[in-house]
């Protein structure tokens, strides 16, 4: 098969464009090649919502009967719920059919493991082997499995967010919510989440049918016109979801986008004031995490950028709760996976619990401003491109963890390497958007000789 025509693939799973990069045929193999490397029990599939997902899980479908193994299919679901799902069943796995934040023409698969959480590196490197090895193991029509459909997915997530946050404190204040569920999967089960939690709720973008009516990714460009939706309808907050709900962006009462970093970190803030334990983030993740795990002297943690290594390193710190900066909260009295659910009871729980908007509580957190920049850089350069960076830093305290993080008091930059393209990534942090803006000029004047 040519190269060029194949999907982008990593540890985790794969996505491209239906027709082109992605196709039945590569779903089919690529999910074939994934059951071969679990053991014994049914598969769960899902699907975000998007036009093409209905077609790729019959794919999928086919694939995995085609290899024997029974499929329990959920239909439209979140990204969250499927974790929920394979655990609850007793599956030995399950593949989210989504393309997260990417426009329309995209689709993809995530694929989980039997703790009911994206697969580690080492289970993603197995399957890419046995998808790049050949042709998968079809059985013969006695073996052929079958696919049985389930019919409440979201009541077992359901009752275990509700299970984190006092539901009687939250009803009692009444919350006027606007969700953005933007057409994706997130409405199923946000609709039934904020009722249980007595909200008056307006929801934009009900109906899961991938039909986006912004640009998909939760961030402050794309949600200009939801801003104004949350004044006009008199919210006390609005909650935006990515297609497959792992991530929330927040908007307060006065329309003001808050963002994706403040989700996590205002759900640390809550947890921590009533069970302090062990913090994880990823290291390109806001310092408002780790600043609230020093105020309430806990331990933090770093991992490596990408959902897989946080849950890593949150099972082997013993994490009560953690998470990326883009939105995406990972508590796992709930399921290892990154669940704007748990972002929205949160959040909830902590304004009713202290009485206070959501703009009073972000207020409370440390103000920084993060800023983002890449250079184009050749693959064979990179390794140079940080020694270079590290010597000219040398005020910074450095970390070679996942690429190069340079840490001063109150700021850092990280620079790492793309995975599909000829570029290094820069992400800044610091007090102000000129100070964070400037560490990514520096550290692109550095690279740029290199180039």
């Amino acid at each position: 098969m040519d190269a060029s025509s194949e999907p982008i693939i990593s540890v985790s799973g794969l996505r491209g464009v239906v027709g082109k990069s992605l196709t039945p045929e590569i779903a089919l193999r690529y999910t074939a090649a994934f059951a071969s490397t679990l053991g014994a029990g049914p598969i769960v599939i899902t699907r975000d919502g998007r036009a093409t997902g209905r077609m790729l899980a019959a794919a999928v479908t086919a694939g995995l009967n085609s290899v024997g193994r029974q499929v329990l299919f959920a239909d439209v679901a979140a990204t969250p719920t499927t974790g929920v799902l394979v655990q609850n069943s007793g599956a030995a796995g399950g593949v989210q059919i989504s393309a997260s934040h990417n426009p329309p023409e995209y689709n993809g698969l995530k694929l989980f493991s039997a703790l009911g959480r994206v697969i580690p590196a080492d289970a993603g490197e197995r399957v890419i082997a046995r998808y790049r090895s050949g042709a998968p193991q079809w059985v013969e029509h006695a073996q052929v499995g079958e696919a049985n459909v389930v019919a409440d997915p979201h009541a077992e997530h359901l009752a275990r967010v509700l299970a984190t946050v006092d539901v009687d404190q939250i009803r009692a204040r009444k919350f006027r919510v606007l969700l953005d569920a933007n057409h994706g999967a997130g409405s199923q089960l946000g609709a039934r989440l904020l009722a249980e939690l007595g909200c008056e709720t307006t929801i934009l973008g009900a109906t899961p049918d991938g039909r986006f009516a912004h640009t998909p990714e939760p961030t402050a460009e794309n949600l200009s016109g939801v801003l104004a939706e949350v004044v006009r309808s008199r919210a006390d907050i609005g909650f935006c979801q990515d297609p497959d709900a792992d991530r929330l962006a927040l908007i307060d009462a006065g329309g003001r986008y808050l963002g994706e970093e403040y989700t996590l970190a205002l759900c640390v803030d809550h947890v921590l004031r009533r069970s302090p334990g062990p913090i994880v983030t990823n290291c390109s993740t806001s310092r408002m995490t780790e600043d609230l795990a020093a105020k309430y002297g806990v331990p933090f943690y770093r991992s490596k950028v990408g959902e897989a290594n946080v849950v890593d390193e949150m099972l082997a710190r013993s994490a009560v709760l953690g998470g990326e900066g883009n939105g995406g909260a990972i508590d796992p009295r709930v399921v290892l996976v990154r669940d704007s659910f748990v972002g929205m009871a949160l959040v909830l729980a902590a304004m009713a619990e202290r009485g206070k908007s959501v703009a009073e509580l972000a207020g409370e957190l440390p103000a920084y401003a993060i800023h983002k920049s890449k250079v184009t850089l050749p693959a064979e350069k990179v390794a140079a491109g940080l020694d270079a960076l590290q010597r000219h830093f040398t005020d910074a305290k450095s970390d070679r963890l996942d690429g190069l993080r340079l840490d001063w008091p109150g700021r850092w930059l990280l620079v790492r390497a793309s995975n599909t393209e000829p570029i290094v990534r820069l992400v800044a942090e610091a007090p102000s958007e000129e100070i964070a803006r400037e560490l990514c000029q520096r550290a692109a004047g550095v690279l740029s000789p290199a180039v």
